[in-house]
């Protein structure tokens, strides 16, 4: 199985990582992508994926932390970049929830890292909160751009637009809540090869363990339910996620 997006090196996380990634690997995990939000957490990601084989990182500026972007951190993560180990910006993206930076500063950021992804040929993952509107028209003036739209929270009806421009869907514990129709019909439109699963860990802990802190071995309650959704063994769903997650991100996956 595929974990498309964590965040190892959160302190929730990081105090027991050995463990963690021992449950992960015995529940069937075999890549976790963890993601940078900022600088410091960029860095000590690709020191976290050169130490656990099974872990690849992305590195970028989460949009909370959008104020830290500058041309000198643009400058770092172009470095960043080049390691064998990284394969993708982000986490990026958009908020618009009231809780993150100033949304000058979030465009600034998003729209700087959609470029520098072209400059390094690397897809891009995005966070999108409450934005979705605005998210697709940055990303239709950065032509050229593709990635993963992390933890996908809108419904059915903007499944087909983001498939167009590039990009891959993926899934995490929030498609195991009740009441939670639109995500679950988005999962079932989503064609196979753009299809991805996570958990954002250690947030957004599968219904079962709603209220714990999340971790990578879970995320095969996400794609039980994903298969539950489009109506397909979990076999068939774990053999296409690899294979959508393999075309994203490249040979620096394997």
């Amino acid at each position: 199985m595929i974990d498309a997006h964590a965040h190892l090196t959160d302190p929730r996380l990081a105090n027991d990582l050995d463990d963690v990634l021992v449950r992960a690997k015995d529940a069937g995990v075999v890549r976790i992508l963890s993601c940078g939000e900022d600088l410091p957490s960029s860095i000590a990601n690709v020191t976290l994926a050169e130490r656990f084989d099974a872990v690849r990182c992305a590195v970028g500026v989460h949009p909370h932390r959008a104020a830290s972007w500058d041309p000198s951190v643009a400058a770092a993560l172009r470095d960043l970049a080049r390691h064998e180990r990284v394969v993708a910006l982000g986490e990026i993206g958009l908020d618009l929830s009231g809780r993150s930076a100033p949304i000058e500063a979030q465009l600034r950021a998003f729209e700087g890292q959609l470029r520098l992804s072209l400059e390094l040929d690397l897809p891009v993952v995005v966070h999108i909160r409450d934005a979705g509107d605005l998210a697709r028209e940055v990303i239709d003036r950065v032509a050229g751009v593709c990635g993963m739209i992390h933890c996908f929270s809108e419904g059915p009806g903007e499944v087909a637009g983001w498939i167009a421009r590039g990009f891959a869907l993926s899934f995490a514990g929030t498609i195991t809540y009740p009441r939670n129709a639109a995500v679950q019909a988005a999962a079932r439109l989503c064609p196979g090869e753009r299809l991805l699963t996570e958990t954002d860990a250690p947030y957004l802990a599968p219904q079962r363990r709603r209220g714990r802190r999340n971790e990578p071995a879970y995320v095969a309650e996400t794609l039980a339910a994903v298969a539950s959704a489009r109506g397909e063994t979990s076999d068939l769903v774990e053999q296409a996620v690899a294979g959508a997650a393999e075309a994203l991100f490249g040979p620096r996956w394997g």
